[in-house]
């Protein structure tokens, strides 16, 4: 069956952070002597550059830029990579252009020069307003800057902005998360991340790891928060998002929904489309900024076809990260695979009620989404 094209978006990696944060697992490095801003811009565009015979005059309806912390670059430098990508690539004219943004004075500071670049929604890293867990997170903010980088971008003409917080905290009791997550919706964002504190491998906390909270007070938090969330008009619309009517992310709604995009900078992933192969491309380029920036190398880390077997698992792996109902017919039109291919998974995840089944579409259950990983590996 013939591949369908989805919507396209672009994912813009910069690795740079202030300082290493002991949870995080994610492509970053520590500023240590100074930031190469301009000569990091040119690799990225040129990086964009060389994918772009790969969609083929294709337009991108969503950008991204997250890292590390985007906002040590300056509101000049985000308006360059902006107006270059624009130039290269043409953009929907409603585009959502999403920042990850740290809340330390500083960087609030240049909020409204990132909005006049053509960023249209932060996504502010407040993670706890509490002063010990801010610590003890290694973060570089108090909750003071923490409350004015919100109240800032309320004020911004923005389309939407983000309040990313943790809970599940070294330490934390329902209480402490609830007080946090109340904080959060009295600086009224219209979306939320929610998360928990995982302890990921290859992190400061992997190897000192902090005292978490035991597995019953893990449930009280996400029942009791959820509640909260919901009295305050917020729907939980994937596993870790919850935003105020008409306010989700669309970037990250296309990823759910095993959309493309291209994927430029220090270790940045990318998937992508091409029907006339009947091929689903997996892009990564090289990770580290010094591997990246030696242009006799090129930006490519590795290139792999996702192979028919394995394109079940992926579509539903990201599709039931979402709580809204799955069209049927996206499966065929994004996989190329016909439905006979998963008919007897479906038929299980619907029998153990992880999932309930219309003509039209496939819904996650509440029970789903509290065993996903049983669910997901039926598609295996």
């Amino acid at each position: 069956m013939a591949l369908q094209l989805p919507p396209l978006a672009l994912y813009i990696h910069i690795p740079w952070c202030i300082q290493k944060c002991p949870y995080c697992d994610f492509n970053s490095h520590a500023v240590k002597q100074g930031i190469p801003e301009q000569e990091y811009i040119a690799h990225l565009l040129a990086d964009l550059q060389q994918d772009l015979p790969l969609v083929n005059g294709r337009e991108i309806s969503s950008i991204f830029i997250g890292g590390g912390t985007p906002s040590v670059f300056s509101a000049a430098g985000i308006g360059q990579i902006l107006a270059g990508v624009k130039r290269r690539i043409a953009c929907t004219a409603d585009m959502e252009v999403t920042m990850e943004a740290n809340p330390g004075t500083v960087e609030a500071e240049r909020f409204a020069g990132y909005v006049a670049a053509g960023v249209t929604r932060f996504s502010i890293g407040v993670q706890s307003f509490q002063s010990a867990q801010l610590t003890a997170l290694g973060r570089i903010h108090d909750s003071d800057e923490a409350i004015a980088a919100a109240k800032l971008a309320k004020a911004l003409p923005l389309n939407s902005f983000n309040l990313d917080l943790m809970h599940g905290l070294p330490q934390q009791n329902v209480a402490g998360a609830l007080a946090d997550l109340q904080q959060a919706i009295d600086l009224a964002p219209p979306h939320l991340s929610w998360y928990q504190l995982t302890i990921e491998p290859n992190t400061a906390f992997a190897s000192r790891p902090p005292v978490l909270p035991p597995d019953d007070t893990l449930w009280d938090i996400q029942q009791q928060g959820l509640a909260l969330l919901q009295q305050h008009g917020y729907q939980q619309y994937e596993i870790s998002a919850y935003a105020k009517a008409g306010q989700q992310c669309q970037h990250n709604l296309n990823y759910w929904r095993y959309g493309d995009y291209l994927g430029i900078g220090c270790g940045a992933h990318g998937k992508i489309t091409l029907p006339s192969r009947n091929s689903i491309l997996r892009t990564v380029k090289i990770k580290h900024p010094k591997g990246y920036m030696d242009i006799s190398r090129g930006y490519m880390d590795s290139r792999q076809q996702v192979e028919p077997e394995d394109r079940p698992f992926e579509f539903f792996m990201n599709r039931f990260r979402l709580l809204e109902p799955c069209p049927i017919d996206d499966f065929t039109a994004l996989t190329g695979l016909p439905l006979s291919t998963i008919s007897a998974a479906i038929d299980e995840a619907e029998q153990k009620q992880l999932i309930t089944v219309t003509a039209s579409h496939w819904q996650i259950t509440d029970k789903g989404a509290r065993y996903l990983n049983d669910l997901l590996t039926l598609f295996i």
